[in-house]
């Protein structure tokens, strides 16, 4: 467990569980997203990604948390782990809306710089479509992957509590 991609949806807890994975495991954590917005929410262009990406899997450790579709398949094929936190819809729009309040008018640790804290109605529908456009799709993507990758999917806050604990005793 040394190359980790952690992905699911919007507000189901990829950047925390990384934080927390990267203490546990001491290992360097990069949050996608404070790396491809730049100030006022403008997005780094597809190439942009694709090469920045190329140099952090490139790296003998790492963990990596972000969705970015478009780009999945380099983290996917790069990492030895891949975790998906398959959490409720409900669950990922409240915390959605909690950290839309939690960080209002500031930055949050794991965002881009100058990108204030927003909570839109695109952003809330995607998280509601997520598992009916998003899901299926990273699902039929981690079913391909070859079998010397251990994928590890986790329902809900208490799975991921538990396999952090795991992973901190051995």
């Amino acid at each position: 467990m040394k190359r980790i991609a952690i992905i699911g949806s919007g507000g189901a807890g990829k950047s925390t569980l990384a934080r927390k994975l990267g203490q546990v495991l001491d290992l360097e954590v990069s949050h996608l997203d404070a790396m491809f917005w730049k100030p006022n929410w403008v997005g780094v262009p597809r190439e942009e990604q694709i090469m920045v990406q190329n140099e952090l899997v490139d790296r003998k450790e790492w963990i990596i948390d972000g969705n970015y579709g478009g780009t999945l398949d380099i983290r996917l094929n790069a990492a030895d782990t891949i975790i998906f936190l398959d959490y409720p819809r409900i669950l990922c729009m409240y915390r959605a809306i909690k950290r839309s309040i939690q960080y209002r008018n500031k930055t949050r640790p794991d965002m881009g710089v100058d990108c204030k804290e927003k909570i839109d109605l695109q952003f809330m529908k995607w998280i509601w479509e997520y598992p009916k456009t998003g899901k299926p799709a990273v699902l039929s993507k981690l079913q391909q992957l070859s079998n010397d990758k251990q994928v590890v999917i986790l329902k809900s806050p208490g799975e991921a509590r538990r396999y952090l604990e795991r992973l901190g005793k051995g």
